[in-house]
Parts: C-alpha cells; structure tokens; sequence
C-alpha cells in the first residue's frame, strides 16, 4: 500500500455564531513543511493542531487555513471612547469652532482609536474545530490513498517492463558472447600474424569474464522483486523505494557499460526510460 503527497482536504463547521472553514492541502517534499494560516485569536491553538497535521500526515509541503465568517451579531473591535474623546478635545484647542462632526471622523481614525478585545477560545468551539480538521485530515488521507493506488498500477506496470526487457537480455546473452569472440577472432586473423591458439584462448575467455553480467542479471531480478514486496507492504515507505530504484539503475547502468552489443545496449536504453518514469512518479510517494 503506498500514498501519494498530493491531496486535499476540507470541512465547514456551522456553529452559533460564526462559519468555519478548514483546508489542508500537500504537496510532495522531502521533511514536512507546514504553512498555517489561521485568525490570531487561534493563536494560542496553532501549536496542537500542527501536532495534529504532523502525525496525520508525516510528510509533504502542507499548507493548512483556518477561515472564521462572522454570521451572527459579533464584533471584537469596539471605539475606545477615551482616547476618541481626548483627540476632540485636542483638535478643539486647535480649531474651536470647527465642525463636531468632522472632528469626530479625523478622531476615528487617530491610532488606538479602535480597540480589539480578545476573547479567549471557547473550549466548545475549540473542541469543534479539532473535529473538523480530523475530518478534513481524513478526507486528505483518502484523497492520498486513491492517489496512491494510481500510482501503485502505474509502478507495478513499469516494473514488469523493466523485468520483460531483462528476460529479453538474458536471451540474447549467449548469441552477445559468441558476436564478442567472433570479432576478436576477426581482428586477431587481420592482423596476418602466428598466434598461439592455447594462449588466445585463455586470453580470450579473461576478456570475456569482463563482459560477463550474470551477477548483475540476478541482483537485478532481485531488486525488481524487492521492489515490487515493498510495494505490498502494509506502510507506504517512498523513501526506501527510492532507495531500491538507485540499486536498479547501478545494475541497469553496469549491464550497459558492459554489454558490448548493439542489441543488449538498445534493451538497457529501454530499460533506463521505464526507470526515470518510475524514479519521476517516486516524488510523489510518502
């Protein structure tokens, strides 16, 4: 089972007084990274609901909003009447037989004319609001699943094309081998010179045990099939598939390297394409 970094996630509470809205999105990257946006009389709340967020979630870019709309009869910010009413006084000594009016407007908006009274968070409507974020959290986990389920057939798609093209190269080995003594032997015969048959031959079969990719054949086999247990494993682990692709490319990259044959090497080309697909589709994985 495996789960995609990209989700999203929401839920809207309707209490009393006001609306609240809860996203969480994510997107892939390697730590968290938490991004909350949420109204400063949360505040005090933020450091519980990451904690929330983080263990829900683990890992990806995280952008999380808290959205309060007033419904009811509600407002904070009140006029601080002393200071409004000492800034009339003020403007008085200055123009005493202005306009009342006028001066009250340009007293409005002196700083501190207007005050905010923060209210502590009411215990019930703290405990509603965890309840819509394990709600929206949940809707992101399945959102991940389905993402990941994708992403799963898509692996498991490449993987048995990577292991195609190797059963294809195992077929070919021995007719590579043979081309490869054929043409030493061709270049050896062109040269119009008395070789010792019994010395060729021994040199022959060294230099072909630097061509030989039996080992690479089985740990590759092997890692294609560690890959594909990894992916039915009951956690998604994205990081130790990444791992596992790495090992992939090393084999994939040494049976080129020593391939020596046109039509092995057009094989390996084949089968570097199916990895940088997956390699690609692995940002994505938690």
């Amino acid at each position: 089972m495996i789960k995609s970094m990209t989700g999203f996630g929401k839920s809207i509470l309707q209490l009393p007084t006001k609306k609240i809205t809860i996203e969480v999105k994510s997107l892939n990257s390697k730590n968290l990274d938490l991004n909350a946006r949420i109204p400063s009389q949360y505040r005090e709340k933020e450091l519980e609901m990451r904690k929330t967020i983080a263990k829900t979630l683990e890992r990806g870019k995280v952008d999380f909003g808290l959205y309060v709309e007033v419904t009811a009869e509600e407002n904070s910010t009140k006029i601080n009447e002393d200071i409004v009413k000492d800034y009339i006084k003020q403007l008085e000594t200055i123009y005493n037989s202005g306009d009342k009016l006028e001066m009250m407007k340009m007293a409005v908006r002196m700083p501190d004319a207007l005050k905010t009274e923060r209210a502590e968070v009411d215990k019930k409507e703290f405990e509603a609001i965890k309840g819509g974020l394990l709600e929206a959290l949940e809707a992101i986990e399945n959102y991940r699943l389905d993402e990941g389920k994708a992403l799963e057939k898509d692996f498991i798609t490449r993987i048995k094309n990577i292991s195609d093209l190797l059963t294809k190269v195992i077929e070919i080995d021995p007719e590579r081998i043979e081309v490869v003594r054929e043409r030493l032997h061709k270049a050896v015969s062109e040269l119009k010179e008395q070789v010792d048959e019994n010395r060729f031959e021994q040199e022959l079969v060294y230099y072909l045990e630097k061509f030989d990719i039996t080992e690479e054949k089985v740990r590759l086999a092997n890692h294609l099939e560690y890959f594909t247990t990894t992916l039915n494993s009951k956690d998604s682990n994205g990081k130790k598939l990444g791992f596992i692709t790495q090992e992939i490319g090393r084999e994939i990259n040494t049976v080129g390297s020593k391939s020596n044959y046109a039509p092995m090497q057009q094989l390996v080309v084949q089968m570097k394409d199916e990895l940088e697909k997956i390699k690609e589709q692995l940002l994505n994985i938690l």
